[in-house]
């Protein structure tokens, strides 16, 4: 598939395990909420995801995912490996599936073995990266590292496009919104290969000019800035309204 080309969310379907791992009484109902504007099993659907990988999630925060793709891999005979310190709600293993977690900043080693990881997927974590000299290339080079040949880069993030990045001072993509270039030159750069983009996470209503920046939106939803003021007519109720962010849904491969 030209790298061009549009995927759309119906054709990227979900198998029963991920659909029984997203529908899990057992997650959180602070991340189940925010299905609506996630699109889980179309996403990892879109990525490629299949129970038997070994799939390498990058800063995992919270655990959003991690609460589908734990249980969902162990189901499969998978592995999770995640960066970042243990999530403790997931400590339980024998519900949850087993957890490897590994470091990774500007200064840590290899993620995992080379060439030993089916899936290396990130969730809105370029934009930080873009904030510290070099991190970017390093990213891009330790999953490309980390992947077999022909394995996958999954990439969900803020889209800057069709305006162009935001910068204030040295700070890239300061308002949290990336371009579709960034990404693209970062991942090329590591050997990687854009093979195609969905629209699955895209929303027409986010017109990315709000006062505090991406982070204006829920789940975030700030309302005044570090020195505690909240600008003249500002109206929460109107972000809630926008919902969670306009993103790039965009997968790469490690050329076989």
């Amino acid at each position: 598939m030209p790298a061009s080309a549009q995927t759309p969310a119906v054709s990227a379907q979900a198998d029963a395990g991920l659909n029984t791992a997203i529908a899990n009484p057992a997650r959180s109902q602070t991340h189940k909420i925010r299905d609506a504007h996630r699109h889980p099993a179309e996403t990892l659907a879109f990525f490629g995801i299949k129970p038997n990988m070994t799939v390498i999630e990058i800063a995992p925060g919270s655990g959003y995912y991690a609460e589908i793709l734990s249980p969902y891999l162990k189901a499969g005979g998978g592995k999770y490996i995640a960066t970042g310190n243990a999530i403790t709600s997931l400590a339980d293993q024998a519900k949850w599936g087993a957890q490897t977690y590994v470091t990774f900043n500007a200064t840590s080693g290899p993620l995992a073995p080379a060439g030993s990881a089916d899936m290396v997927v990130t969730f809105r974590n370029i934009h930080n990266w873009m904030w510290q000299p070099n991190m970017l290339d390093k990213a891009m080079t330790d999953f490309a590292a980390a992947l077999k040949p022909g394995g996958v880069l999954g990439v969900e993030e803020h889209r800057a496009d069709p305006r162009p990045e935001k910068v204030e001072g040295m700070r890239a993509a300061s308002d949290g919104y990336v371009s579709e270039a960034t990404i693209v030159a970062a991942a090329k750069k590591a050997g990687l290969v854009l093979e195609a983009k969905s629209e699955i996470n895209a929303n027409p209503k986010d017109t990315k000019d709000h006062p505090f920046g991406v982070w204006t939106l829920p789940p975030n939803s700030t309302a005044a800035s570090r020195d505690g003021a909240t600008p003249a007519c500002f109206d929460p109720a109107k972000y809630k309204a926008v919902g969670e962010s306009d993103r790039h849904t965009l997968r790469f491969r490690k050329p076989a």
